[in-house]
């Protein structure tokens, strides 16, 4: 084969393995929502997204589709970096400014909730990948009105918890103990949780009732309404750069890889070995011809 040929051949196995790494589809990542008190997302999802039983999730799969509730842990700003009110403006705090989950910035009184008392509280979050960080948990000044959008202000400048949280959970759950102050009526319970290994953050709303029943009482997702949904979700249940990593370390995760990312790197490794065999090769016959 002439050399320029051989050349011409190691180029195009060498274009097409940089092509099928950059045509491999990304997955993108979740991490997870408060199932106590239940988080708006989390009490939609749920009841399911067919077949919703509340008239706000209802309405909220009229308006946005039942995606949202699928990507039930996604709700977060990728780059927030700590920027938390400047990239989140007033009345989009509980859907961190996302179009995707614009219905649960909804001012609604009719969203499921968790009666509450004052004093201790115990928090469970639900993560589908644990991170290094800090989950700090607001709730609603006194006089708040639920009939409007949540603003920044209306947050008490105390939080009720500051978790550090690592990369690891207890059976998928982030567990700790904060304090309600006293309220009266329905409030929101607001989460922020900034990554430190990460610029990305995570947010939600949770809605609860103090002092009585609650009119539609919220209800986490069990874990096999986690499981039967995955499928449906466009966001991946694992961690992302060196989470995965990690995690794949693990004996308890060794089988299929969840992305075909790993698959499609070792079809483009080999492609690229087979290029530059060729092209060694073509090199070493051509100089034993001279």
């Amino acid at each position: 084969m002439p050399s320029s040929r051989r050349t011409a051949t190691g180029v195009a196995a060498l274009s097409a393995a940089a092509a099928l790494v950059s045509l491999t589809p990304a997955t993108a990542s979740a991490h997870g929502a408060v199932f106590n008190p239940v988080s708006r997302v989390a009490a939609c999802y749920a009841e399911g997204p067919e077949t919703p039983k509340s008239q706000v999730c209802k309405d909220l799969v009229a308006d946005s589709g039942t995606q949202p509730l699928y990507d039930w842990n996604e709700v977060n700003i990728a780059n927030a970096d700590g920027n938390h009110q400047a990239l989140i403006p007033d009345g989009k705090l509980c859907s961190a400014n996302r179009a995707k989950y614009r219905a649960l910035d909804w001012a609604r009184t009719d969203w499921p909730s968790t009666a509450v008392a004052a004093g201790a509280f115990d928090f469970k979050v639900r993560v589908t990948a644990p991170h290094s960080g800090t989950m700090t948990i607001y709730i609603t000044k006194p006089g708040f009105d639920p009939t409007q959008p949540l603003k920044w202000s209306d947050l008490d400048a105390t939080p009720v918890a500051v978790h550090p949280t690592t990369r690891t959970s207890q059976d998928g759950y982030y567990n700790f103990t904060g304090n309600l102050p006293a309220r009266t009526g329905r409030h929101i319970v607001y989460k922020v949780w900034q990554r430190s290994d990460s610029p990305e953050a995570f947010y939600s709303c949770s809605d609860v009732t103090f002092g009585g029943t609650t009119a539609v009482a919220a209800k986490a997702p069990t874990e096999a309404k986690i499981a039967a949904g995955a499928d449906l979700s466009t966001v991946s249940h694992a961690g992302h750069g060196g989470d995965e990593q990690a995690l794949a370390l693990s004996a308890d995760t060794a089988g299929t890889p969840a992305s075909p990312l790993p698959l499609a790197l070792a079809g483009a490794g080999g492609l690229a070995a087979f290029a530059a065999g060729t092209l060694l090769l073509g090199r070493r016959r051509n100089s034993s011809v001279n």
